[in-house]
């Protein structure tokens, strides 16, 4: 079967200050040229947006689509959405779109809602009857219900966001293709976002999703693509682009420590059971975090301390040898230590490793690298939060509240086992 999203060797070259792609560009441009300002030369004035890029989406495949600020990763939607031209290679979409390439973009700001409703509506091909029976649920999903006949130039844009989103995802859509929706607008709505693009996808409709949300990234894609400067850096599993991500632009190490340090932390790995160092690990494994050191000088009880942040920034676990009254005594020289977890609870996501040695008598911080050290979880689960617990279902019935009821199974055997003891104590 043809994708329904084709991206072939796709070269995307931006001309500052002399080729535009659209009148709102050119405007000034041509009031500048009059004022007598001349663009830089042609050397400094053409970059490269895109170089080489591909990829492709079939039916029910989720593309994600990550990468640092200025990487790329818009002009591909754009791209695709026809906003912009290839200078070469081909980008082509089968079938209707729905689209969020920018908050509200599309919207005509003196419209209203109900007006631009309908107004996409006409632009994705659809006719005025097939809108009228999706329109109620696009505003009850937005939440514009108030404010759905006035202007949406007055709209904030997490409404502007809602309504974009909406009129995208309920259209009947044969392909969607969004960009950070999920960057704005509180919890609820986000979690009604992903709720919408699951159900899509579990209909055959192919997904790509450009966002910064490297957890919903992993959680709602098939696939991911890894893009900085133009470049495509990784194209695979997306906990496995991610933590290429991680690895790739590292978060900036703090060091809370003066030149004087005794003791400093040289470097901190991830290992796996059989001491396979590796960014990836799954829910319910093990995991050994080695925190290795260099002591000038002997130091005295030392404490050593880990604590786990995941993507968002939620504090999930800090633990340090203080807290579990473990006494490593006086250290001196090159060595390390390791923190053992039998079986990391954590749900699949993006998460990072602060490491750090403090006095274990006083405050003071020895050394400290902060949200250094990044890794990814997988798993087959697919539970709701950052923690998985341990946990089983029972059912009680109200004539019997102490005793849970039993499977039908499980009955026969009971029944056939007290009657086996009758005969045996007749």
């Amino acid at each position: 079967m043809t994708p329904a999203v084709v991206f072939e060797s796709v070269w995307k070259k931006f001309r500052r200050g002399e080729r535009h792609d659209s009148l709102r560009d050119m405007v000034p441009a041509l009031l500048a040229r009059l004022g007598g300002r001349r663009p830089a030369g042609p050397n400094r004035s053409e970059f490269w947006a895109l170089k080489d890029v591909s990829f492709t989406v079939g039916a029910g495949e989720a593309l994600g689509i990550i990468g640092p600020n200025g990487a790329g990763k818009s002009t591909v939607l754009k791209l695709l959405t026809k906003i912009l031209r290839p200078t070469q290679g081909r980008a082509a979409v089968r079938g209707r779109v729905g689209s969020l390439v920018e908050v509200a973009v599309g919207f005509h700001p003196d419209l209203t809602g109900r007006e631009n409703v309908y107004l996409q509506g006409a632009i994705m091909g659809m006719s005025q009857a097939e809108i009228a029976r999706q329109f109620d649920a696009i505003v009850d999903f937005a939440g514009v219900e108030d404010f759905i006949d006035t202007p949406v130039k007055r709209y904030s844009s997490g409404m502007n966001a809602r309504l974009g989103f909406a009129i995208a995802a309920h259209l009947n859509p044969e392909v969607l293709l969004i960009d950070e929706v999920l960057s704005v607008g509180d919890v609820s709505f986000q979690a009604k976002c992903a709720a919408r693009m699951k159900a899509l996808l579990g209909t055959g409709v192919p997904l790509v999703f450009v966002s910064h949300n490297l957890t919903a990234v992993i959680d709602l894609c098939t696939r991911a693509v890894l893009i900085d400067r133009g470049v495509v850096r990784y194209d695979g599993r997306p906990a496995e682009a991610v933590a290429e991500f991680r690895r790739y632009r590292p978060e900036p190490t703090a060091a809370a420590t003066g030149a004087d340090s005794p003791i400093r932390i040289t470097s901190v790995e991830l290992l796996h059971p059989g001491g396979d160092s590796s960014p990836l690990f799954v829910t319910g494994r093990a995991i050994t975090i080695r925190v290795a050191y260099d002591a000038a000088v002997p130091v005295d009880q030392p404490q050593f301390a880990v604590d786990i942040h995941n993507a968002d920034g939620v504090y999930c676990a800090g633990i340090n040898t203080r807290m579990d009254e473990r006494d490593l005594g006086r250290v001196a020289g090159q060595g390390y230590v390791d923190l053992v977890i039998p079986k990391l609870w954590l749900l699949p996501g993006s998460y990072s490793i602060s490491a750090g040695i403090l006095d274990g008598n006083t405050t003071r911080t020895y050394d400290l690298h902060l949200r250094a050290y990044p890794f990814s979880v997988l798993s087959e689960r697919r539970d709701y939060g950052i923690v998985y617990l341990e946990h089983d279902w029972r059912r009680f019935d109200a004539r019997e509240p102490s005793r849970p009821a039993l499977a039908q199974g499980a009955r026969r055997r009971m029944s056939g086992a007290l009657a086996s003891t009758e005969q045996e104590t007749s």
